[in-house]
């Protein structure tokens, strides 16, 4: 196929695709042919020129398909010079576009980057081009834009904002990758990014991709909290793609999808910014489609340990030698008090499982499963004896004894606060929650919930996420999979491995689930949880022993409860009574501690569990004969 062949049948159509018109007469804005007069009387005859009212924005040279398209560089480069020099000597130099009908490459001259690969082959609209040049005269630097400290005002929230635009501007990077610990504010450093880079004109469009439906709604919560005169995408009920917002918040299998479909025409020029929440290798291998069709920007978000960050993730960000562009540490955070550190309740159930787990996988079928974006840590084929395990009814009575007794309860030291029990699958969460309400019947089975994608309801502002979140009731939520990962719940104070792990990277992502600390003005703190100086986990399958890891052992700070302090607060006022002969004052706390102890709930796992010394005291001629 010679070049005018490849012209016509690729290169004509790609442009049209994107909505130009090409031609060689005044009316095509995609010229073809141009004529740039030369000193000495000479001609050049640029390919493409692509046009906005008689101006020129970008000159395109085409090769035919079988030569090199990067043979095109250097002859593109001096027509978008030589445009500049004698047809158009007041205008910006042009931007400049070189193929050979499959291959496309893009150079900003003036812009400082190197040339680079558009991976779809795809022009940007007239619109993109136009705001393209604009954007390039008007931006200024980053460095000079005060970061908004109500958005993110901690220290390193505002040094990882430095980090990123510095390597944007100053090395002439376009990917930066954050690793900052759950719960130290990765969403709002995101945000006060986007927003140094818009009133920069850095940036306009930005992309922040989630990889759940859940996360979604958190993300765009906080984009329309702190960045309202920017229009976000999706609003509720919106199903098409706009053309005319500021902030897309999108899951990764939602925007995959919108690209294979490409029922409109979104150019790889759309967005200027594309940030990339929980950035780790699965996610990658999926979705990389989506990386690679935007020329933008790129900014990873991950919370998992630097040393842990697989390389794959630093190649894709373009971090040398493995350090990421800026790092704020659990740790560090755990020392600065930004975050709460938790204590381990390691839990006997007596049940020993063997089965197969990804690291017994050889290294050809763990990288098959990486193509797939599978993280293979995470496969754990237990067959039937696992299942039988889940939902042995005395594992669990076990496990929710425990949570009862020994988590971390809120003021009244009768219920617990906030927590999640990370179940095993659908049945399992579904056997825990309804072995909860018959073992404490008095809370009306409001005590705790079963939040999983297959139950109804559980996504929206009155959906059972944002019950959890908001309300005081339900305390305990039984999940599979679902909250394992970057929901925010500043109050929980309990997290019961129910199941076993094998993802280094997502046991510590759940772990992360209770890292918050609560909100620094008191009147804003709920009033179920007014006070967290830690949280505890509950570890039910010896995950902290097969990661090796050593937390510090629980020691059971959680107060006697309210109920248990005020019958001891009587029994001790009634001996003293006694002891000064005031029986008056005596017969009174006998009264009501007899009238304490006829109101426990008969149902109560703990009353039924002490029956045979109740048993004892319901009767008259004990309490008459206390004196």
């Amino acid at each position: 196929m010679n070049e005018d062949m490849t012209r016509k049948a690729l290169i004509d159509k790609a442009m049209q695709k994107a909505g130009w018109k090409v031609g060689k007469t005044e009316k095509h804005d995609a010229r073809e042919e141009f004529v740039v007069p030369m000193p000495g009387g000479k001609n050049q005859f640029v390919d493409y020129t692509l046009m906005h009212n008689g101006k020129i924005l970008a000159v395109v040279e085409a090769k035919r398909i079988n030569r090199g398209a990067e043979q095109a560089r250097e002859q593109a480069r001096q027509y978008a010079v030589n445009v500049q020099s004698y047809v158009q000597p007041d205008e910006p130099l042009p931007f400049v576009f070189y193929t050979n009908g499959h291959d496309l490459y893009f150079w900003d001259l003036e812009g400082g980057y190197p040339p680079r690969k558009i991976k779809s082959g795809n022009y940007p609209t007239p619109d993109d081009l136009q705001y393209m040049m604009w954007r390039r005269q008007k931006k200024t630097t980053m460095a000079t834009v005060e970061i908004n400290k109500d958005i993110a005002g901690r220290y390193y929230q505002t040094a990882a904002i430095r980090a990123v635009t510095e390597r944007f501007e100053q090395a002439m990077q376009r990917e930066a990758l954050l690793v900052m610990a759950t719960g130290t504010g990765k969403t709002r450093t995101a945000t006060a990014l986007v927003d140094v880079m818009q009133k920069s004109k850095w940036a306009k469009r930005i992309l922040f991709l989630v990889d759940r439906r859940e996360l979604r709604q958190q993300a765009l919560d906080a984009f329309n909290e702190h960045l309202p005169q920017s229009p976000s995408y999706p609003k509720e009920g919106e199903k098409s793609f706009p053309l005319d917002r500021r902030i897309y918040v999108q899951t990764y299998h939602t925007m995959k999808n919108m690209l294979d479909k490409q029922e409109d025409y979104v150019s790889p020029f759309f967005f200027d910014l594309i940030v990339m929440d929980e950035a780790h290798r699965s996610l990658f291998n999926t979705f990389k489609e989506i990386i690679d069709y935007f020329d933008a920007f790129k900014v990873g978000l991950t919370a998992t340990p630097k040393d842990k960050v697989h390389a794959s993730s630093y190649s894709l960000f373009n971090c040398e030698s493995e350090i990421p562009t800026y790092e704020y540490s659990y740790e560090q955070g755990v020392k600065d008090g930004h975050l709460n550190d938790y204590e381990v309740l390691k839990v006997r159930t007596g049940v020993q499982i063997d089965g197969l787990i990804g690291e017994e996988l050889t290294e050809e079928e763990k990288e098959t499963l990486w193509d797939e974006g599978i993280d293979p840590d995470e496969i754990n084929y237990d067959g039937k004896d696992l299942e039988k395990a889940f939902t042995n009814k005395d594992t669990n009575r076990k496990i929710l004894m425990e949570l009862m007794e020994q988590g971390i309860m809120d003021e009244s030291g009768t219920t617990p606060g906030k927590t999640i029990v990370f179940c095993a699958n659908q049945k399992h969460a579904e056997s825990m929650k309804q072995l909860l309400d018959e073992m404490y019947p008095h809370y009306g089975g409001r005590l705790g919930e079963v939040i999983t994608s297959s139950m109804e309801r559980v996504y929206g502002r009155d959906g059972l996420i944002a019950e959890f979140k908001n309300n005081d009731f339900p305390r305990i939520a039984f999940s599979v999979d679902m909250l394992d990962t970057g929901i925010d719940v500043r109050e929980l104070v309990n997290l019961v491995f129910a199941k076993r792990v094998r993802s280094w990277i997502k046991f510590f992502q759940m772990i992360g689930r209770g890292t918050r600390i609560l909100d620094d003005e008191y009147s804003a703190r709920k009033e179920w949880c007014r006070e967290k100086d830690m949280f505890q986990i509950i570890d039910c399958w010896e995950n902290f022993e097969y990661f090796k890891e050593n937390p510090k052992a629980s020691s059971d700070k959680s107060s006697m409860a309210l109920p248990v302090r005020l019958f001891n607060a009587r029994l001790k006022r009634m001996e003293v009574a006694l002891s000064v002969g005031d029986n008056e004052t005596a017969m009174v706390m006998r009264d009501q501690i007899r009238a304490q102890v006829e109101d426990l709930p008969e149902n109560s796992v703990l009353v039924r569990d002490n029956a045979s010394t109740l048993y004892k005291v319901n009767n008259e001629l004990f309490w008459e004969g206390l004196f």
